[in-house]
């Protein structure tokens, strides 16, 4: 039998954890000086109020190697193999320090996403579903390897403020941004967050033509899942990508996730991104 392990940063849904049995590993939400494990006893809202009521500074830390070979331990023990896909490794020291926990293991695979979000979250989906078919652990690295580059990932964010807490941007950047009702994208290119298209005027039209953006007049697009993921924009909001999304492309299934304490954190809670699959070259 093999697991399928992800860091929390892959932001699934619990229904979706259950439904694949996925185990997470906690990264750490710093607010101030306080230590919290992400999803475990602080969730976005949280963080939200920190920042916006009690104006404390939120950050987050990798787990360390000790943490990791305590996630570990147990489920190497209950299964042939360990399948573990991690936060991006530009983006973290997780996958440095889970492989070298993998070191004290001999049935532990460590992949690195080079993703973050459900951006990871789709390959963490893909290799459960290859695990429930009965595949090798070594047809669902392969299989996950050649799915990494085929991930598209990105995000539109509404207001630049927490961008600014974190040191991301200035804060010239930040006023001129608002004042032109700037709302860059921010994308994941090469396992590296850059910023894509700047669009203008209110988030919902900016959404609108982003998913235009992403979506129409591709053929290369595995039409399987696309996620749409965000930390609290309003229903009525989502709603709308959604129906954009259909009028581009028909998917088998539109997955809506909340983003999690790290994209959270940095982004701040007006913040949606599509993430979905290329097909294979």
């Amino acid at each position: 039998m093999i697991k399928i392990t992800a860091d929390s940063t892959c932001d699934l849904s619990p229904e979706l954890l259950a439904k694949y049995d996925i185990s997470l590993a906690p990264l750490h939400v710093l607010v101030n000086e306080e230590d919290f494990l992400d999803g475990v006893n602080i969730t976005p809202k949280d963080i939200f109020h920190f920042v916006s009521v009690e104006n404390k500074t939120c950050s987050t830390a990798a787990i360390n190697t000790y943490e990791y070979e305590q996630f570990f331990e147990p489920f190497t023990k209950d299964f042939d193999t360990v399948i573990h896909i991690s936060l991006g490794s530009a983006f973290s020291s997780c996958y440095q320090n889970a492989r070298l926990t993998a070191q004290n293991f001999d049935n532990l695979i460590v992949i690195d996403s080079q993703n973050l979000s459900t951006g990871s979250g789709l390959l963490v989906i893909e290799a459960a579903e290859l695990a429930q078919k009965g595949c090798s652990a070594q047809e669902i690295e392969a299989r996950i390897l050649a799915l990494i580059p085929e991930v598209e990932a990105s995000f539109v964010i509404d207001k630049m403020d927490y961008l600014k807490r974190g040191g991301r941007c200035s804060s010239l950047e930040a006023f001129g941004a608002t004042l032109l009702k700037i709302k860059p994208s921010i994308e994941v290119v090469q396992g590296k967050m850059e910023v894509g298209k700047k669009y203008r005027g209110q988030f919902a039209s900016c959404l609108e033509k982003y998913v235009k953006d992403r979506l129409e007049n591709r053929t290369d697009i595995d039409t399987s899942r696309i996620f749409i993921t965000h930390p609290d924009c309003p229903d009525e909001l989502v709603d709308q990508v959604k129906a954009m999304i259909n009028r581009e492309v028909q998917f088998d299934e539109i997955l809506v996730t909340n983003a999690g304490c790290t994209v959270s954190t940095h982004c701040g809670p007006s913040t949606l991104g599509i993430l979905f699959k290329r097909t294979i070259k």
